[in-house]
């Protein structure tokens, strides 16, 4: 079983969908940025160790990102999740966990990086939203993709309505990205992500659908 880390900074909801899935994984430690993140208790009530680095302790992110990196090195991760962690990392942290640092930002990447990205996705009038799991890189929201899940934009939406259907769709996509990895099922060369025996494609997603 891989062993993992999850950093948080809230309520960890994608925290918890990787908690309820049964995952070959054993989940070493959460770690938040935030000492009263409500994810904390959570993982702790499942009888995962959990603990806040306050990066308001610390003066540069250079600081916060190498007492960060040494509490989670104590648990010798091969990976380390991204969920809902409301920091940017700096570039000596990314490269030390290359290969094995995950996230999911609530778009469908490269489009719409960085932050309100549902607000964004409404006021260019997009009609397909979503989600997408990738490795980290020293860009933000940049890295090779593992798997993306679309939702349809509809013309009543708010930005929190759009929020909560991406969300529903990151709490099924992240589950299974980290599925893959800890089953060693994909592959990345060229800065691309490969998945073993993938299957079938998914049929076309149009909307609005087209006229019969």
């Amino acid at each position: 079983m891989k062993r993992i880390v999850i950093l948080i900074s809230g309520r960890g909801s994608n925290m918890l969908s990787l908690l309820e899935s049964d995952l070959p994984v054993e989940v070493c430690a959460v770690i938040s940025n935030r000492p009263d993140a409500a994810g904390i208790e959570i993982a702790r009530n499942r009888g995962i160790e959990a603990f806040a680095v306050d990066h308001r302790q610390y003066s540069s992110r250079e600081e916060f990102d190498a007492a960060l990196s040494a509490k989670i090195d104590a648990f010798s991760p091969e990976i380390v999740v991204l969920a809902g962690f409301m920091r940017i990392l700096g570039n000596d942290f990314v490269a030390r966990y290359s290969g094995r640092l995950v996230n999911i930002p609530p778009s469908l990447l490269p489009s719409f990086p960085g932050v309100d990205t549902h607000r964004r996705a409404l006021a260019e009038g997009v009609k397909i939203h979503g989600c997408t799991v990738h490795f980290v890189t020293e860009q933000l929201d940049h890295g090779a993709i593992i798997i993306q899940a679309a939702v349809p934009v509809l013309q009543e939406d708010s930005a929190e309505t759009l929020a909560a259907r991406v969300l529903a769709e990151e709490h099924r996509i992240y589950p299974q990205a980290i599925r893959w990895l800890a089953e060693g099922k994909l592959k990345l060369a060229d800065g691309r992500v490969f998945l073993e025996s993938p299957g079938d494609p998914p049929a076309a997603l149009i909307h609005p659908p087209l006229s019969p």
